[in-house]
């Protein structure tokens, strides 16, 4: 079986958010599980000199976008039983800051996806992939290039498509003249059953609805999306496809976060050293941030992008309430100016319950994790989430609201039963989401029921293999003569 995963962004070479994570983790388990994986990327100017010092020219090739025919060059890179390719063109990737938000994202991803198909022109016929993977809007027009433009020619006729949607709030929508100007597309395709989408072209619509197969990244985010409130006014199309759209739910690479090799702690743990391991980390985390060393309250962390999907106005809304608990709060993260100052704020006037980081700190993230007792999660919608599942191996235990990835990984902890791994809270209420703080901090003082709970959020398995073998059975599916 020969998958190409074709996307924007990979760990280590590039991140911005969890797609990267996926995109670097999940091919190496789909190879040790015995797949041929080639990962295909742009080449940025903001990858490391290290990897770009160890990448070889393969060839370059011409890429047509729309009526022009621009330039293209393939390097590769292997690591660990993969294959990257990076598409190299230095007007569209070489360039400072973000890597998404150019004035010309449509041309620059209608040309990474027609490279990557033409790609397969190019290299042997041993190398010519079975399945395209492939990932969120900038790649939607793959599918639909594929079908409308190559399926014809003979070494494009076998190929399949999957389409994995990380968030459908963002889908890549632009101008109806992108169509015939970018994607080489008559005005037939500006339909309802085609990419058009409210009157403008949409890259997510055009992967929903030409791509073989539809992955989300968990279950419920699967059925979520089906309904007009998680939809993102696309629902009528998930609707239709539903019989193609599966949710799968995405894993953790443990060999990045793992408390017991993690560099970044001041003590390595696992779980039968957990209790004097995290209480070390605490103290020392306590200090970093200037908050009073103090064993006996409860600690919650909250690493996170400060926009409404996460629950920042939850937060933010009960903020006067944290107050007046006994116990300590730490924020890491950046975003919107309103909420990055009202936290800024707060560390200022109560230094003795509130400490924030405005920015991101990758190590003191890590240590965020080792040293909290529990962990903040109350996003309004939540496709899977990574945070739950790192604060969980680290023995963080996660609140969070019961949406998504979140819905599918927490179990509630039932004071009966003395089962779970964390707490929740079902409506996007802040009033729910305090109560289910209070929880939290009254279990936490109950100490050898909250050391089980810890105990039982360490030992869960949220490995890739388990989500590779799902993403192989469906590659099958599509591609039975392939493997």
């Amino acid at each position: 079986m020969k998958v190409w995963f074709a996307a924007t962004e990979a760990t280590p070479f590039i991140k911005t958010g969890g797609l990267a994570d996926v995109v670097g983790s999940l091919p190496l388990a789909l190879a040790e599980e015995g797949a041929e994986v080639s990962v295909i990327l742009p080449n940025y100017g903001q990858i490391k000199e290290q990897y770009k010092s160890e990448m070889e020219f393969l060839f370059d090739f011409i890429v047509p976008v729309g009526w022009r025919q621009q330039f293209g060059a393939v390097l590769r890179l292997k690591q660990d039983g993969v294959t990257f390719y990076f598409i190299d063109n230095e007007y569209y990737f070489k360039r400072d800051g973000v890597i998404y938000g150019h004035y010309d994202d449509a041309e620059r991803f209608a040309y990474f996806s027609r490279a990557v198909l033409e790609m397969i022109q190019r290299v042997d016929a041993a190398e010519v992939p079975d399945v395209i993977h492939c990932h969120d809007w900038q790649t939607g027009v793959l599918p639909a290039f594929l079908r409308i433009h190559y399926q014809h020619l003979n070494r494009y006729q076998e190929i399949k498509t999957v389409f994995t949607i990380h968030n459908l709030q963002y889908q890549g929508v632009f101008p109806e003249e992108v169509l015939g100007d970018l994607l080489g597309l008559s005005h037939e395709h500006f339909t309802a059953e085609g990419l058009a989408h409210n009157g403008l072209v949409n890259y997510m619509k055009a992967g929903l609805v030409h791509a073989n197969q539809i992955t989300t990244v968990s279950p419920s985010y699967r059925d979520e999306i089906m309904d007009p409130y998680y939809g993102e006014t696309l629902e009528p199309v998930l609707q239709h496809r539903a019989v193609d759209v599966r949710g799968i739910l995405n894993g953790i690479d443990y060999r990045q976060f793992s408390p017991d090799t993690d560099e970044h702690l001041v003590e390595n743990y696992d779980v039968k050293t957990v209790e004097a391991g995290k209480a070390t980390n605490k103290e020392a985390l306590q200090k970093e941030l200037g908050l009073p060393v103090n064993p006996d309250v409860p600690l919650f962390g909250f690493v996170s992008r400060l926009v409404d999907q996460k629950g920042i106005d939850l937060l933010a809304h009960i903020l006067p309430d944290l107050f007046e608990l006994d116990a300590q709060f730490i924020i890491l993260g950046s975003g919107e100016a309103e909420y990055e100052g009202l936290f800024q704020h707060a560390s200022t006037i109560r230094p003795d319950k509130v400490a924030s980081y405005i920015g991101f700190d990758v190590g003191l993230a890590q240590r965020i994790y080792a040293g909290s007792d529990a962990f903040l999660m109350p996003s309004r919608f939540e496709p899977c989430g990574l945070s739950q599942l790192i604060s969980m191996k680290y023995g963080s235990l996660p609140v969070v609201r019961e949406t998504g990835g979140l819905r599918d990984t927490v179990q509630p902890f039932n004071q009966f039963t003395l089962e779970g791994n964390g707490f929740s809270f079902s409506n996007y209420n802040a009033q729910e989401f305090l109560d289910a703080i209070q929880r939290t901090i009254e279990t936490y003082h109950d100490k050898p029921v909250f050391k089980h709970l810890v105990e039982t959020a360490m030992q869960e398995d949220f490995s890739w293999i388990r989500s590779a073998d799902e993403y192989l059975a469906l590659y099958r599916l599509i591609a039975p003569s392939a493997d």
